[in-house]
């Protein structure tokens, strides 16, 4: 069966401003205030909870920036956990997209690096974890991506065939992986990067999701 596989945060949910709010407590509780901005640092937010503590860390000049990094990221999930769809949403067009590729026979699943409890959690609130035959997450195998067993394993899991293929993200991460699992990418552009993701020389650009159809029967029929 024809697979296009979705990575999550930054793809197919603005989740930045949770992220940075989550990593904002962490530092408020520990007395130091907010350190990273919403909008400003949203691309770091979508490389994950210990790149957002890093870069706050690393504004406070700590002295052991890994060790704080660790204390704080359980946290981190915590404190996200428990504020996790407050102000994320779905980008426009998503619903329409994945249900045209479902009524056309595609199977669809999420590979995400965020947790898998917390990516459950959030497609759930989001009413839209049914939408997808399958979730990956970072803690679901031993290995998280660019590797590509979790892309291989959420094409499994959905019934699909990883020789007709696809991985849908935003970031170089999705790029390396698509490009280990010897399949297409198609990086949208209306994530944290923005246009800029062109420069990765993905199979194909995503401006919006009215497009996703075209775009991936043209990759993979």
């Amino acid at each position: 069966m024809r697979t296009v596989i979705f990575d999550l945060d930054g793809t197919l949910a603005d989740t930045g401003a949770d992220l940075i709010a989550a990593a904002n407590g962490c530092f408020g509780e520990i007395g130091a205030g907010p350190q990273l901005d919403p909008v400003a640092d949203k691309s770091t937010a979508f490389r994950g909870g210990r790149a957002m503590l890093r870069l706050g860390f690393e504004r406070l000049d700590e002295a052991d920036v890994d060790a704080a990094v660790e204390a704080q990221y359980p946290r981190l999930l915590e404190l996200y956990g428990e504020n996790i769809d407050t102000h994320t949403v779905l980008y426009p067009g998503v619903a329409a997209a994945i249900a045209a590729l479902r009524d056309e026979g595609y199977a669809v699943a999420i590979c995400t690096n965020k947790p898998s409890g917390l990516a459950e959690t959030l497609m759930t609130r989001l009413r839209a974890r049914h939408w997808f035959g399958a979730l990956v997450g970072a803690d679901t195998l031993p290995l998280r991506k660019p590797d590509p067993a979790p892309y291989f394993e959420a094409v499994r899991l959905a019934g699909g065939d990883p020789t007709r293929s696809l991985l849908v993200g935003d970031t170089v991460t999705d790029r390396e992986t698509a490009r280990a699992a010897g399949v297409p990418s198609v990086l949208v552009t209306f994530g944290p990067e923005g246009a800029g993701v062109a420069d990765l020389a993905p199979e194909a650009l995503l401006p919006h999701y009215d497009e996703l159809g075209g775009v991936v029967r043209g990759l993979i029929g």
